[in-house]
């Protein structure tokens, strides 16, 4: 399993990567976001499934890539057509061998970028029958993986207007979130961002000691936060009285949160 998060706000492009890899009780690391380019302009390929597939296909798509080189009209588009071939291709080569091992024919990516002829950023969700879906402003983020723990933060707080700055924080509380309660989720962290005022792309990796500020106060403070909730009518109907009193008389206790 993995965590893979694409986000498109008003400023630009962020993709993100835990870099966990899982084969039964072994645990190991690798890079899950691939740079790729067309001419001057780049994008970025997360993948999540049997990474086999994922190396077969990126391998026929930088092939592919060359018809592109010398085309004045790249835009992303075409480069998610090209995907989509490939995957489709190595379905047809790859599917019946896997399926006979018992392994599911299994690959999700994450295409971001801006080429020569695109308007503004785009990204894109592909899925193992080369279908996809784009980004849009309504619902400004991809993701693929071990999704279901990083939601709730990124579809209460995250919105197109969001600056990049706010959404790295949210994305890394996804992140967070992700890793705190799946065990196929952890560092290294990859990120990458791609501001479209100056088409610039900046990439770093984070390890786990790295972040133990922000992890702490988000430890600490959704800890007090969960304490300061309103009561709700739940309380006279399922406390007893005396546990409300003598809640009444004291002040909240914060517990201690493991960092983990």
């Amino acid at each position: 399993m993995t965590y893979c998060l694409g986000i498109k706000v008003g400023d630009g492009l962020i993709g993100l990567a835990d870099g966990r890899i899982t084969s039964g009780n072994q645990l190991s690391s690798a890079r899950k976001i691939t740079m790729m380019s067309v001419g001057s302009h780049r994008f970025f390929v997360m993948n999540s499934g049997l990474r086999s597939v994922r190396d077969k296909t990126l391998a026929y798509l930088r092939q592919d890539l060359a018809r592109l080189q010398g085309d004045g009209h790249a835009t992303m588009y075409k480069v998610v057509t090209l995907f989509s071939e490939c995957l489709r291709r190595v379905a047809v080569e790859d599917r019946e061998a896997l399926e006979a091992s018992g392994l599911t024919f299994n690959l999700h990516a994450l295409i971001g970028g801006q080429l020569s002829e695109d308007a503004e950023p785009s990204m894109f969700l592909i899925y193992p029958e080369g279908n996809w879906i784009e980004v849009d402003q309504r619902s400004p983020y991809l993701s693929i993986g071990a999704t279901a723990y990083g939601k709730p933060i990124l579809d209460r707080a995250l919105r197109y207007q969001t600056s990049l700055r706010a959404a790295l924080k949210i994305a890394y509380l996804s992140f967070d979130s992700s890793r705190f309660s799946s065990t196929d989720v952890g560092y290294p962290l990859d990120l990458i961002t791609y501001h479209a005022a100056t088409g610039s792309w900046r990439e770093t990796t984070f390890e786990y000691d790295d972040l133990v500020e922000q992890r702490q106060w988000w430890n600490k403070n959704i800890t007090e936060l969960a304490q300061r909730v309103p009561d709700g009518p739940w309380v006279e109907k399922v406390i007893p009285p005396e546990l409300i009193t003598e809640a009444a008389d004291r002040s909240p206790s914060v517990p201690s949160e493991p960092d983990r």
